[in-house]
This record gives C-alpha cells, sequence and structure tokens, in this order.
C-alpha cells in the first residue's frame, strides 16, 4: 500500500476546496445557491487588458517558456504601480518579483526562509493558508491574537510576552482578512521596530488595498522596512484577474534574491500572455478605481442590510472585498449557523471560525455578488 507523506497528517484540505464541492453539489440538485462565501471577483478586467493579451498572442515567442523573473516591462509596471500610489520607490531588476498568483509566494517565501522546528507568527484570524504552508514545511504555528476590541490589531505587550527566540518569519495582511481592518501607517512602524528588535522576517500580504480603501498602504513606506520586511501583492481583486493568477514579492535585493532560488525549480515562469496582459493593467489610472469601488459601495450597502436582517453587528470600520459581521448573542457555532442558512435558504457565507478560533462568532460576506442577487438573498428571509 502506497502510504502519503506525514506532512499531510498535519494539515486538512483547504476549506473552500471541500465546502465549494458541496454547494457545487446542492447547485446541481437544482437549488437556487447564491454564492457569498468566497472572494472571487465576478467584474471584468479593463478592454485594453483583454486586448493587450489578444495582441500578445501573435508575438514571436509569446508560446515559449518565460523568464523566472518576469518581462522587463512587467517589473518596471510594477515598480512604476508601487511608486505612483504608494510613493514607494523600487529597483525593477532586483527587488521585485513577479509570481504566478501571490498564494505561490506563501510557499516560496517559507521555504526559502524557514527550516524544520522554527516558529512563525500568524495572525488569529488570518489567511489559512499561512497556517497550512508553515505546516508543510516542517515550521511550528504560533498565533497571536487580533480582536475586536484592539480594532483587529496586534497587542503588541501579549507579542512581547511570548517566547520568540525561534521565530524566523511573521505574517501580517491590511487591509486584514477577513475582517477588513485598515491598520495604519502607525502600526507598520511599530510592526517594523518590533521586527528588527526580534531579528524577524515581517511580510505583509497586501492585495486588499485598492478595494473600497480611500487611502492604500504599502509596509514598504516605513523608512528601514526593506531590511527586515517582504511584501506581497496581487493583481487579482485589485483588476478583477483572479483567475490570471498575477502576484508580485517586493523588497531587498538579498530578500528577492533568496525566494528566487525556490521559485526558478517550482515552475518556469508566466504565461506571455498573461504578463502583456498584467502590464497594462498596471497603467490604470484612478477612474479604474472608482468606477470598480462603485460597484463594491452599491453591494456593500446592500450586504450589510442582509447581515443586519440576520441580526448580524457589522463591522462598519472594514475596507475590502468582504463585510465581517458579528454574530447574534447566543449563537453557539459560526459553522452550524451558515450550514443552516445553506440548506434552508440556501446562501452560501463563510464561517469565521475558518481564519483561526478568533473568528469564532463572526461570518464573512464577500462582495461578490451581483446588486440583485444580494436583494434576492434579503428577500429569503
Amino acid at each position: 500500500m502506497i502510504t502519503t507523506a506525514k506532512r499531510l497528517d498535519i494539515i486538512e484540505e483547504y476549506y473552500f476546496s471541500s465546502k465549494l464541492r458541496e454547494v457545487r453539489q446542492l447547485a446541481s440538485e437544482g437549488k437556487p445557491i447564491i454564492n457569498m462565501g468566497i472572494g472571487s471577483p465576478d467584474l471584468k478586467p479593463s478592454k485594453a487588458v483583454m486586448d493587450a493579451v489578444i495582441s500578445a498572442m501573435h508575438d514571436e515567442n509569446a508560446h515559449q517558456y518565460q523568464s523566472y523573473q518576469g518581462l522587463p516591462e512587467l517589473r518596471k509596471g510594477m515598480a512604476d504601480f508601487y511608486q505612483n500610489n504608494y510613493g514607494v520607490t523600487l529597483d525593477p531588476n532586483v527587488e521585485i518579483l513577479p509570481l504566478i498568483g501571490s498564494k505561490e509566494g506563501i510557499m516560496h517565501i517559507s521555504m526559502a526562509f524557514l527550516n524544520e522546528g522554527d516558529h512563525v507568527l500568524i495572525p488569529n484570524p488570518g489567511y489559512p493558508t499561512y497556517s497550512s504552508v508553515t505546516n508543510l514545511v516542517g515550521a511550528v504555528p504560533v498565533y497571536y491574537d487580533l480582536k475586536e476590541v484592539n480594532n483587529w490589531e496586534p497587542d503588541f505587550d501579549a507579542l512581547e510576552k511570548l517566547d520568540l527566540s525561534k521565530v524566523k518569519i511573521m505574517w501580517i495582511g491590511y487591509p486584514h482578512m477577513p475582517t477588513g481592518a485598515r491598520g495604519s501607517l502607525e502600526l507598520f512602524e511599530k510592526l517594523v521596530a518590533f521586527a528588527k528588535k526580534h531579528h524577524i522576517l515581517l511580510v505583509n500580504d497586501n492585495p486588499y488595498s485598492f478595494v473600497l480603501n480611500d487611502k492604500p498602504m504599502s509596509l514598504l513606506q516605513v523608512e528601514g522596512a526593506k531590511e527586515v520586511a517582504l511584501e506581497l501583492n496581487s493583481l487579482s481583486k485589485t483588476f478583477n484577474m483572479a483567475g490570471w493568477r498575477v502576484g508580485m514579492v517586493l523588497g531587498s535585493a538579498k530578500l528577492i534574491d533568496s525566494v528566487l532560488k525556490v521559485k526558478s525549480n517550482m515552475d518556469s515562469g508566466m504565461f506571455y500572455g498573461i504578463q502583456k496582459g498584467a502590464v497594462e493593467a498596471l497603467k490604470s489610472d484612478q477612474s479604474w478605481f472608482d468606477s470598480m469601488n462603485e460597484v463594491y459601495k452599491k453591494r456593500r450597502v446592500l450586504t450589510e442590510q442582509l447581515a443586519e436582517k440576520l441580526g448580524c453587528e457589522v463591522y462598519k470600520e472594514g475596507v475590502g472585498l468582504f463585510v465581517w459581521a458579528k454574530l447574534p448573542e447566543g449563537i453557539a457555532s459560526a459553522e452550524d449557523f451558515i450550514d443552516k442558512i445553506l440548506y434552508e435558504k440556501h446562501i452560501f457565507i463563510t464561517p469565521g471560525t475558518i481564519f483561526g478560533s478568533n473568528g469564532e462568532g463572526y461570518i464573512r460576506f464577500a462582495l461578490c455578488v451581483k446588486e440583485e442577487k444580494v436583494q434576492e438573498a434579503i428577500d429569503r428571509f
């Protein structure tokens, strides 16, 4: 009998992978499912982006293997995007590495810097992939609390009381997923100082900063951040290109080179046409963000109405692609709550528990459903 690797004993199938199978099964049985669970943008990229991809199909060498570091014009576009939108200067030749989605970067960074037994600070609640990748590489997850009473920001007094001697990486992500907490430059400054004090690699996961957020920020805006920090970013939410798998990791040449050593052994470069589309997307001006956010604003208003109809208390300060809401008093299980709605009303909402124990008592709605469908969900109650 063929046995699996021991590493699989300590991870489970990604929640959305298994849960969406169940949702699809219900849909195949004729149930009128409204999926408000997953943050997969239903809006299209701009026409200029799609035209760039079509045109690229006829370019010489378009269908060959591509550079592990991406096209020079793609790295230049990423550098210009950071300069124009965050005021951060980056050398496109050595401080930017395009990725096949930023989720890929979580694995590459972990493989580049973690040895078996190293500790990793992971936000609770936070993106589940931080934990699963940490386990896959044989490192040890150490969860730090994020709570509403502290505006979903770290408690530095509590962090200082932890045994940090084995901590190698600290994952953060602002705007925060799943809560939508904005964070601040003051918070980033504290985090950089904390990372320097304890010799920790700080990694900010930053895919949501242009969705319903009038103050986009980058961790790399903090003076000296490149000494101890990397930032992941993505075109998935910003430009409605989730299925295209275009991300980036940014930081000092030394740190980026370490990630490249892993990446160059894992893939053979991003498809040329997708890179050309990404170059065009990165040129988008403020009107693109304004038009996209106009749609999301309307959806958020309706989604908040739905949450409140369920007796939930919405976290109004949240930005990004989701609405985070506290369940009514007396609800013992977020998962039981959403399952009841799924089976009885055929609406899929994400339970906060999949993001960590501090997500118990909360649910998350994605703004990736058309207004009429959100209204239909409201009407079902």
